[in-house]
C-alpha cells in the first residue's frame, strides 16, 4: 500500500543543524536521496516556508504546500543558501558569484545546481509579459 508523504502540519527540522532543515535522508552535510554526490552540500531555503531543504524534490515530498520562487532582481541579498560543509548560509548574489565553492571553507559546490535555478529563483525578465 502507497504511503502518502505530504504532511498536515510542519515537518520536523534536523536537529543537527543551526537553521531549520527538511528533507529525505539528509546525511551530515546536507546531501538527500535525490542528490548525493560529493559535491552536493547545499540546501536552499524557500520563501513559502522559510525552511532549508536540500532540493526541490524534498520540499514536494516533505512540506503540505506548493514551493515558491525567490524574485531574480529583488531577492539576491536573502540568505538562502546553507553550506552543508561549514554550515555558513549564504546570500543568492554570495552563491551565484561563489564559483562553485562555498566562498567560506572552500568546499566544492555542485556546478550541476545552476541547471535547477529555475526552479528557486524567479527572472521575471524571462517570464511572457501579461
Amino acid at each position: 500500500m502507497p504511503t502518502n508523504r505530504r504532511t498536515t502540519h510542519p515537518p520536523e527540522t534536523d536537529p543537527r543543524f543551526d537553521a531549520p532543515l527538511c528533507g529525505m535522508g539528509v546525511d551530515a552535510e546536507t546531501r538527500c536521496a535525490h542528490y548525493a554526490t560529493e559535491r552536493d552540500v547545499i540546501a536552499l531555503r524557500f520563501p513559502c516556508c522559510n525552511v532549508f531543504y536540500p532540493c526541490h524534490a524534498c520540499h514536494d515530498a516533505v512540506a503540505d504546500h506548493a514551493s515558491q520562487q525567490w524574485d531574480a532582481q529583488a531577492d539576491l541579498d536573502e540568505r538562502a543558501v546553507l553550506c552543508g560543509a561549514c554550515r555558513t548560509v549564504l546570500t543568492w548574489r554570495q552563491y551565484l558569484n561563489a564559483e562553485h565553492a562555498c566562498p567560506d571553507c572552500g568546499a566544492d559546490f555542485n556546478p550541476g545546481c545552476t541547471t535547477h535555478l529555475h526552479l528557486y529563483i524567479r527572472d521575471r525578465t524571462r517570464q511572457a509579459p501579461q
